[in-house]
């Protein structure tokens, strides 16, 4: 199928272009480095690559690895909030604030300063006060979260990586500290051990990229699924949620990525990064190989490609 490019107006396939990213990606191999500090993490192998891409017609497309489920881990502080939003409107924002944060994603010191009250919903902090509103809700965030992914995108696989979260759990020493800064000022209900261990368990997720765009389709189309065939959140909070994501889903190099892509992202030291063009579709790519602040080298590169050559950008 073809399609055409708002800035040119010249028309491409999407299936071909995909394929000459593929193609033009695989020089940066070994610039990065794996998320090594999770030890299962440490074992994939950092040369995989997969690209999916989800459009407002319900056309899906992928490339390489795109079939192949892979740990969301931060990416999911995206279905998070979503699922928060749903459930309790705007009463998450008494507790998580809606700024960047200038800091990396497990940064202490500016949560102790700022007396327990994370910048947002996408920085560690963030997310474990979102995943404890949660737990005040569900007794299984984790399956909650994979049954939205499911629905929304209209797949029937993945799950939570019980290895994974094991292995997260178990080295999970910098989201403890974080969360005992979080409930010294009740800033979150729950036992600090409960709440990573449902973050953690969280993070575990598994998708491949082909089910991750799908699920993400809504946030492209004013909260619409056309894949589930019904609306999985309101207009007003989907403008809330891309919002948030084009100032904090790619931690401290947003302002970066938005020069070089242009599009709402978020990001996850899996590999894996879901970015939304509004209006025309979702991308999801998903390497390895990190860069210094933790978001996927190669998969940086092939949405700037993707973003020159489809004219799919907000900016």
């Amino acid at each position: 199928m073809m399609t055409r490019n708002p800035q040119t107006g010249s028309e491409f396939s999407l299936a071909v272009l995909l394929d000459d990213i593929c193609d033009h990606v695989r020089p940066a191999f070994g610039r990065g480095k794996v998320a090594d500090y999770i030890p299962e993490l440490a074992r994939v192998n950092p040369r995989k690559f997969g690209m999916a891409v989800a459009t407002v017609d319900s056309e899906i497309i992928g490339a390489g690895d795109c079939d192949e489920p892979f740990s969301l881990q931060s990416i999911t502080k995206l279905f998070a909030l979503i699922l928060v939003l749903n459930r309790g409107g705007d009463e998450i924002w008494t507790r998580v604030g809606k700024e960047p944060s200038g800091t990396a994603f497990n940064h202490l010191a500016l949560l102790e300063a700022e007396r327990g009250a994370p910048r947002n919903p996408f920085v560690n902090a963030g997310a474990l006060a979102v995943t404890d509103y949660l737990m005040a809700r569900t007794k299984d965030v984790a399956g909650l979260m994979a049954g939205f992914i499911r629905v929304a995108g209209g797949v029937d696989s993945g799950g939570v990586n019980e290895v994974v979260a094991a292995s997260e759990i178990a080295t999970a020493f910098q989201n403890r500290a974080i969360a005992n800064i979080l409930k010294a000022h009740d800033t979150i209900d729950h036992a600090p051990d409960a709440v990573v261990d449902a973050y953690c368990r969280q993070c575990a997720l598994e998708f491949s990229v082909r089910d991750l765009a799908r699920a993400a389709l809504p946030l492209a189309l004013q909260g619409f699924s056309p894949l589930a065939g019904e609306t999985m959140m309101a207009p007003r909070l989907v403008r809330r949620v891309n919002a948030v994501l084009m100032t904090s889903g790619m931690y401290e190099s947003t302002g970066s990525f938005a020069y070089r892509v242009g599009l709402p992202a978020k990001s996850g030291v899996g590999g894996g990064i879901v970015a939304v063009a509004p209006g025309r579709g979702v991308v999801a790519v998903w390497s390895p190989e990190l860069d210094r602040v933790g978001n996927s080298l190669v998969g940086t590169i092939a949405l700037e490609l993707f973003a020159q050559n489809s004219g799919w950008s907000i900016l």
